[in-house]
């Protein structure tokens, strides 16, 4: 007996979603290692806890395909992008790579809209609010690091930086959260 529930088209699209996944969390390891490299700490712990985050959303997509009853593909990985030149390009790449990653997962929710595959399409909504959290949390770092003066920043402040980004929580604030309390 046929146990699938998911289409051809639709498995190999989220196994290579999962792949993506794998290759953001080597990237943000890599920006974690440039960033420990350069005597951050805070800031590597930070990319690195981003990068174990990026893993377990692999795991995801791995474990939806399977319980659907498809097989997901796990390829090789290309080679992480370069270092960064400084704490700016890394925290302009981080916002781009989420920017990226959140197309893609637009473009699963419509494969599943078009498929009429409401269980996929539901599965996936996950991944759409997750993406709003890492994009405003990307937005966060850069506006941290203007704050502290861009690439001009004084040690201290990027000092400072450091402190608060290894303490930061790894969701980013939301409006859906905000009171008149607490806006």
């Amino acid at each position: 007996m046929d146990t699938k529930r998911i289409s051809s088209t639709l498995e190999q699209a989220l196994s290579t979603q999962m792949n993506v996944e794998l290759f953001q969390s080597h990237t943000y390891l890599s920006y974690g290692i440039w960033a420990d490299d350069k005597g951050y700490g805070g800031i590597a712990n930070f990319l690195m806890r981003h990068s174990q985050e990026e893993r377990e959303h692999a795991l995801k997509f791995m474990k939806y395909v399977l319980n659907r009853g498809g097989k997901p593909t796990v390829t090789g990985q290309s080679a992480t992008p370069k270092d960064p030149q400084n704490m700016t390009d890394c925290f302009n790449l981080v916002f781009k790579h989420e920017v990226e990653n959140t197309e893609k997962i637009y473009k699963l929710v419509d494969m599943a809209f078009e498929e009429k595959d409401w269980a996929t399409w539901n599965f996936l909504q996950w991944f759409v609010k997750e993406q709003i959290e890492e994009e405003t949390l990307a937005m966060d770092l850069i506006d941290k690091l203007k704050i502290a003066g861009g690439d001009q920043a004084s040690d201290e402040s990027l000092f400072t930086l450091d402190k608060t980004l290894g303490e930061t929580p790894d969701e980013g604030e939301l409006a859906r959260n905000a009171t008149s309390e607490n806006p």
